[in-house]
């Protein structure tokens, strides 16, 4: 059988991730590969922490990203604090809520869950009584579900949780890069970024940041492997269990990611590059200006699918930028309009998850996907498609109604 180069097709993507890559990214992507401990790359290592720090708004010392997808980095930040019979708390308002239940369970906690609709978020008060009530040792929590294209508001969960001397763990995978994450004012131990969502970097890396707190556990669980520990490693005093997980073991890739450069694995080199230049461009258009532009293309979108007739679904006071939620129908197969959207006009949009599946579709403006070209496209493709399996529409309102809000934009900024 003769294969054939690569050659993939042009894709427009408005899911909630994957996102289209910056190109900038792409080209340093091509890069030669560097050796991991050449000190022309362990430079890259260093400025990626520093990035990272500003990125997730934390003086914490270590930032380093976890080689794999983003659960890779819920895990490995879980493994590396859960011993078995640990108490954790996780509040569930979507999928990757129980997410973070399977991953504490495999781990041996005894964990403990709140749900509320999908749709909706706690109220933090909600939240903080039920922490009372089970003394956990963690509250694991997401921030951006984009299951439900919602946003948990985080700021009083975690002063409760320092107060009462609970470890708060964030996944902020869905709002990192597109909307404010404080990670030192809203008292986050640690928290999880991704970087194939509003950092506009392929999937593959997950960041994260720790504070002192959750890194004193770690350096009473520390373990070095026999074939890399020196004298000194195999004579360290650990007062805890050593960390069950090896790969996922955060004080062997602090060893890895110090002065010290002890070997754990092979660096992904080429994501690294990836990283550093997304984290570069995140800096470089500014937080707020970054922030800024997400929620600008998010209300153009929302306007769009009102005017076209089309209800959003989910409460829209705690809406995830990034993520708009829009309901399919009834009587359209959503799956046969995201094909048509698809094979048609090269948009790619999402269904979701659990008993949302067949009722939402999910349509992301995330990171370099977040453009004024890409809004237009999917509301006049979106549109046609739905006329062309027989929805009525309000034909040519949804493209007029993003415009509206891109020239009220433009006035506002030339009269500042």
């Amino acid at each position: 059988m003769a294969y054939f180069e690569l050659n993939t097709p042009n894709r427009t993507i408005m899911t909630p991730g994957p996102v289209e890559v910056d190109p900038r990214v792409l080209r340093a992507m091509s890069n030669p590969i560097l050796g991991q401990f050449d000190p022309a790359f362990t430079k890259l290592m260093n400025e990626v922490m520093e990035m990272l720090r500003e990125v997730f708004q934390t003086s914490n010392h270590w930032a380093f990203p976890i080689d794999g997808t983003s659960r890779a980095g819920n895990e490995a930040l879980l493994a590396s604090i859960i011993e078995p019979g640990d108490k954790v708390f996780v509040p569930i308002y979507g999928r990757f809520g129980h997410l973070l239940v399977e991953i504490c369970e495999r781990y041996g906690a005894e964990v403990h869950s709140i749900q509320c609709p999908w749709g909706e978020v706690f109220d933090p008060q909600v939240v903080i009584e039920e922490m009372k009530k089970v003394s956990p040792k963690i509250v694991a929590i997401v921030h951006g579900e984009t299951s439900t294209g919602r946003m948990q508001p985080l700021a009083k969960i975690g002063k409760a949780c320092r107060e009462q001397d609970v470890l708060l763990v964030v996944d902020a995978v869905a709002s990192i890069g597109g909307a404010d994450v404080k990670t030192d004012e809203w008292y986050i131990d640690g928290i999880i970024g991704g970087t194939q969502k509003c950092l506009s970097v392929p999937s593959g890396m997950a960041p994260i940041t720790f504070n002192d707190r959750i890194e004193k556990i770690i350096l009473e669980r520390k373990k070095v492997e026999a074939g890399i520990a020196t004298e000194e490693d195999q004579q360290y005093n650990r007062s805890r269990l050593a960390i069950a997980s090896n790969y996922f073991d955060l004080g062997m890739l602090m060893d890895y990611w110090s002065p010290r450069r002890l070997n754990h694995h092979t660096e992904a080199t080429s994501m690294i590059y990836a990283l550093h230049e997304g984290l570069r461009l995140v800096l470089e258009e500014g937080l707020n200006n970054r922030f800024a532009r997400h929620k600008l293309h998010e209300k153009a979108l929302v306007a769009g699918i009102k005017a076209m007739g089309l209800k959003q679904f989910g409460d829209a006071h705690h809406k995830l930028p990034g993520v708009a939620c829009v309901e399919i129908p009834s009587g359209v197969d959503g799956e046969s309009v995201r094909s048509m959207l698809l094979e048609e006009f090269s948009i790619e949009i999402a269904s979701s998850f659990g008993p949302l599946h067949g009722k939402i579709w999910r349509i992301g403006t995330m990171g370099y996907s977040c453009r004024k070209e890409n809004v237009l496209a999917v509301l006049g493709g979106l549109e046609a498609v739905l006329i062309r399996h027989k929805v009525s529409v309000n034909r040519g309102e949804a493209l007029q109604a993003a415009l509206d809000v891109y020239e009220a934009e433009r006035i506002q900024t030339a009269a500042i």
